[in-house]
């Protein structure tokens, strides 16, 4: 299976920026507190000036309006509209927050953002994505994710009622699960041609990405054509780098931010 190279968006950062923060797939749930506190103390103290959520930070979401009453969903929004009083914060869709709208990002004041972006940042340009469009291998799963990233489909979804749609979200959710029996080493990977490939399009080295909890630093060879930053070809090292899953209850307790800096980048534990 192959996938062209995306449409890319590119987000400048302001000069002000010092200090930028990935973070993904926190899975958060009513029913597993101490990840929610772990995430909430987090947003509360980070230094950054922009923090980034590249997918996956709930563990389902079934439509903007499940915010409107008191619950879970609400207290989330109310969280992340305090932080983004604070720093910039951005979202982007993963394979379980797909249905997240403009209402929620208008109520949580963050910044939606496209899956693929390119931030310019810091002297170079950073390519950010969930990752999930890059697992060529699981077939089913990316024919499953041009489903429900139809907007046809979406619609249809969303005019059913709040408590129809959480029944759906328990039918399909064993779709956004990968399969091995919850062991991230059976899971598909990212596709290392097409991750080269997306990389050459955004005129990028670094590919920022998560969906896999599989979290690591992967080379990827050399450029094949002119490198961004110099006249030389093929001779400008490319890599992916993968984020982590946050899990504050698991044993060790996972909860890790990729940190960025004008002096690069950075593993944070923060459980």
């Amino acid at each position: 299976m192959s996938s062209a190279p995306p449409r890319i968006e590119v987000l400048q950062a302001p000069p002000a920026w010092r200090l930028v923060e990935f973070i993904s797939d926190l899975h958060l749930q009513a029913g597993e507190p101490a990840t929610f506190d772990a995430w909430r103390h987090y947003l509360a103290h980070t230094p950054a000036d922009a923090v980034f959520i590249l997918g996956d930070l709930f563990e389902v979401w079934v439509g903007d309006d499940a915010a409107e009453a008191p619950g879970f969903e609400r207290d989330c929004g109310r969280i992340l509209a305090q932080a983004a009083r604070r720093q910039d914060v951005f979202f982007m869709h993963g394979n379980r927050d797909f249905l997240v709208g403009d209402a929620f990002l208008a109520v949580s004041g963050m910044r939606g953002l496209h899956d693929p972006t390119v931030l310019d940042f810091a002297g170079q340009r950073w390519l950010l994505s969930h990752g999930d469009a890059l697992c060529l291998d699981d077939v089913d799963y990316q024919q499953f994710r041009r489903l429900v990233r139809d907007p046809a489909w979406q619609q249809a979804v969303l005019a059913r009622s709040l408590a129809q749609r959480r029944t759906l979200a328990r039918e399909i959710r064993q779709h956004g699960t990968r399969s091995a029996g919850g062991d991230p080493a059976g899971y598909a990977d990212v596709d290392t041609a097409a991750a080269r490939d997306w990389l050459s399009v955004a005129g990028a080295t670094t590919l920022i990405h998560g969906h896999t909890h599989r979290p690591g630093d992967h080379d990827l060879g050399v450029s094949t054509g002119p490198a961004p930053e110099s006249p030389g070809a093929g001779t400008t090292p490319l890599r992916r780098v993968v984020l982590s899953d946050w899990d504050a209850a698991a044993t060790p307790a996972r909860a890790q931010v990729l940190r960025l800096s004008i002096d690069g980048l950075q593993r944070v534990d923060i459980a």
